[in-house]
């Protein structure tokens, strides 16, 4: 999918395992978005995987593990 063309809002859509823009997207309890581009939305399970690490370290930091 390409970021031309619509301007709306892009979705990455968990059920499909796709892209999705306004004018297609599934129900809310199905997409992480919205996103700026479809970019942004391809990479979403990234992005969350990279902030759950980092919150994760963050937590253990607070309870003392690591040290």
């Amino acid at each position: 999918m390409s970021d031309s063309g619509s301007g709306g809002h892009y979705y990455w859509c968990t059920r499909h395992h796709r892209v999705e823009t306004d004018t297609d997207v599934c129900a809310a309890r199905h997409v992480l978005g919205p996103y700026a581009s479809a970019g942004d939305a391809e990479n979403a399970l990234q992005k969350v995987r990279e902030r759950n690490d980092t919150w994760d370290a963050e937590d253990a930091r607070w309870a003392g593990e690591g040290r």
